[in-house]
């Protein structure tokens, strides 16, 4: 062991003339635990967050959405389709028809945003129909009763109407039709075959599936589509792939991609972290003048030592460095200790799930935990860093005691 290092291990070990200095230690010990746990579970959360909306958002849309400018429908969707699958980096497409509808069951009703599809096809581009837990999707491929055509609806969905799967549904269209009354809303009744629950609220609550056929006809759209969904094989080129299949389509048509749909959303997310990493540090920051605080008491009381060991030639070099070594003691048992209780805690959070959250609020039903390498080495390389700014001050105090006017009165 080097002999700076020695002396400070014993400096940190022995009894102290002033039990404060001890007292004070062990607070700057805990405060930098405290701070570097903070920040990974902090971080922890703010990354497990982004990880989990942008898995669901991409696991339940598509990563490229293309659509007519003047919003009238696509006709001419069969060989666009086909144009659109034959692209590089495309793996998937499908077609799909929106549009917004009342559904309800006996007096319940809620607003819903129906999704006509071709099911083979919707399920290469979006997982929301494999997460059907009661009922099943598997009708939307099949003819089914003619009478009484299916619909798949969201859990939180079917909780606002109270249905189950074998209900018949009445959904609503706006978009009537001309009588001698006026304009009437259209109407037909479904047979509820399938709930799915993503876990993401905004799914969960006003999502409804139906044949891509059923929808035309609820409609009034003969063969129209209002947008083709895409997955490609690389996520994070989808602008650059955007334009290459806006170029295929022609003129007319436009193109969205996952990342501008939620740029915001992602925006907001970093910033959080960027915050939450400032203001969580300033724990940091106390338990460093914590530090600052012992370490120049311990040089007033270590005042004579240090004389006594300059004079045995000491330089005043090795004496700056046996209090750098103490100040990185302390903040290295603070910051293993932190980093063992922000990782365990991090771990349990994501591998049990024991906080739940209000989906309505924060789109997901818990919350989620993801501990990342980049940064565990960040945090202890600040904690480590701070820490070594706070020992300048009471390192370079004691390096410059003379030892004879330390030594005069003893």
């Amino acid at each position: 062991m080097r002999f700076e290092l020695f002396i400070a291990t014993r400096y940190l070990r022995a009894k102290r003339r002033q039990a404060v200095i001890g007292v004070i230690t062990a607070i700057s010990v805990f405060g930098v635990a405290a701070g570097v746990a903070s920040l990974i579970i902090a971080l922890a959360i703010t990354n497990g967050m982004r990880r989990d909306l942008q898995a669901r958002l991409l696991g339940s849309t598509s990563h490229i959405e293309l659509m007519r400018v003047a919003g009238d429908g696509i006709r001419d969707w069969h060989e666009l389709l086909y144009r659109v699958r034959k692209q590089p980096h495309v793996t998937a497409a499908a077609p799909g028809l929106y549009g917004q509808v009342l559904v309800s069951l006996g007096p319940r009703s809620g607003g819903a945003l129906v999704k006509g599809i071709v099911l083979h096809d919707e399920r290469t581009v979006s997982d929301l129909l494999q997460s059907v837990r009661e009922g099943s999707a598997d009708a939307l491929a099949s003819g089914g009763n003619a009478a009484l055509p299916p619909i798949v609806l969201g859990s939180d969905l079917t909780e606002t109407l109270g249905a189950k799967p074998g209900d018949s549904i009445v959904v609503t269209s706006p978009q009537g039709g001309l009588t001698p009354l006026g304009i009437q809303p259209r109407f037909a009744r479904y047979r509820l075959v399938g709930i799915f629950h993503s876990g993401f609220y905004q799914y969960d609550s006003t999502y409804a599936f139906v044949r891509l056929a059923d929808a035309q006809r609820l409609f009034s759209e003969p063969d129209l589509v209002s947008v083709i969904s895409i997955k490609v094989d690389d996520l994070y080129r989808a602008a650059g792939i955007s334009q290459e299949i806006e170029a295929v389509a022609g003129p007319g048509y436009q193109t969205s991609n996952w990342m501008q749909q939620n740029r915001e959303l992602f925006r907001a997310l970093r910033l959080e972290q960027v915050v939450t990493f400032i203001v969580i540090g300033l724990i940091v920051c106390v338990a460093a003048l914590n530090i600052l605080i012992a370490l120049t008491m311990l040089v007033m009381e270590k005042t004579r030592d240090i004389a006594v060991l300059m004079s045995f030639g000491v330089r005043s070099d090795q004496i700056r460095k046996i209090f750098l070594a103490q100040g990185l003691l302390i903040s290295l048992t603070g910051t293993a200790l932190g980093l063992a209780v922000g990782l365990a805690t991090a771990w349990a959070g994501s591998h049990y799930r024991f906080i739940h959250l209000s989906a309505e609020v924060y789109s997901i039903d818990y919350l989620p935990f993801a501990p990342r390498w980049f940064h565990v080495v960040t945090v202890s390389g600040v904690s480590l860093l701070t820490a070594l700014l706070a020992t300048l001050y009471p390192s370079s105090a004691a390096a410059r005691i003379l030892p004879a006017e330390a030594l005069r009165y003893e």
